[in-house]
């Protein structure tokens, strides 16, 4: 099997050594080129070009926003069948795709995983998000969390490390800041009342949402496969959003968030959010800057990935 490897390195937990082993693992195994990326957009391009080079097998050494470029790119490739098949590794902070599909949470296991995968045939078909023209594996949103994660991308840019505690403390400071006043957001589902007056929303294509060091956070229960899910609030509170932020973190609760300030739903094909002012946006953990109107659909069966 003919692979390219793409490597960011500027990955959160990416080093030279665990790069080194990466690269020589998997050079034993399949006929592998290496590319590391140059600049932001670049995995997308090699992605986009994978098929026409010749490549079986895209695989990702790097964190979710790498991750994201390289799906975009592979969905440029028009005909389905000629798409390679993606297996990312973790080399990031959160990982939550690679995570989320089962692959062990570290470089080494991840690497043994897929080769064990490649070597018996195994792949599956996922279906992915779209958010206006961008697809997204496992989340976007808009309002306080994509303020959040804007925020760490700035601290990030003066050179401070990302970790579970600079998110916490980073969500705490922009939750008492951002305007819990004006709510800017209307949902809109097809064959289904608007709701008004939502301060954020997120749209989850699979589950869970995100994770605080190695517990999962799940605000729905999407599996690549049954359609988007949604979860709003129509308020800022304190205690709602306590409320619904513990819910959301115990992984063995089946039930969807629930309460006078939540909307939730799940499976749903199409859905669109509308803003009386920009707002905050992201998909897949990075930042797109403000937005005043987003649509989503849920595409089935889009990619194969190993894992």
């Amino acid at each position: 099997m003919r692979a390219l490897l793409i490597i960011n390195p500027r990955a959160t937990s990416m080093t030279g050594r665990d790069a080194g082993l990466v690269v020589r693992a998997l050079g034993a195994r399949l006929n592998l080129d290496t590319k590391q990326t140059q600049y932001r957009g670049h995995a997308g391009k090699l992605a986009a070009a994978s098929a026409a080079d010749g490549y079986d097998l895209v695989v990702t050494f790097s964190g979710d926003g790498t991750v994201n470029e390289v799906v975009n790119g592979l969905m440029q490739i028009p005909d389905p069948p000629a798409r390679p098949a993606l297996a990312p590794i973790p080399g990031g902070g959160a990982n939550v795709f690679a995570r989320t599909l089962g692959l062990p949470s570290t470089a080494g296991g991840a690497v043994q995983h897929i080769i064990a995968a490649v070597t018996a045939g195994e792949w599956r078909k996922i279906g992915l998000g779209l958010a206006g023209d961008r697809y997204f594996t496992f989340s976007a949103g808009l309002g306080v969390d994509a303020e959040v994660i804007g925020d760490m991308e700035r601290q990030r840019a003066h050179g401070r490390r990302a970790s579970v505690a600079a998110y916490l403390r980073t969500a705490v400071r922009r939750y008492y800041r951002t305007d819990r006043s004006r709510p800017a957001l209307t949902l809109r589902v097809p064959g289904q009342p608007a709701v008004h007056s939502l301060f954020m929303g997120v749209v989850t294509n699979s589950s869970p949402w995100t994770y605080l060091g190695s517990h999962p956070v799940r605000p729905a229960h999407a599996d690549f496969s049954s359609g988007l899910d949604l979860f709003a609030l129509r308020r800022l509170r304190t205690l709602t959003t306590l409320a619904a932020l513990g819910h959301m973190m115990h992984a063995d609760n089946d039930q969807l968030p629930a309460g006078r300030d939540v909307v939730s739903a799940s499976a749903l094909g199409e859905l669109a959010f509308e803003a009386e002012r920009p707002i905050a946006y992201h998909i897949d953990g990075e930042y797109l800057g403000e937005t005043k109107s987003v649509a989503f659909r849920f595409v089935p069966d889009a990619l194969r990935v190993i894992a």
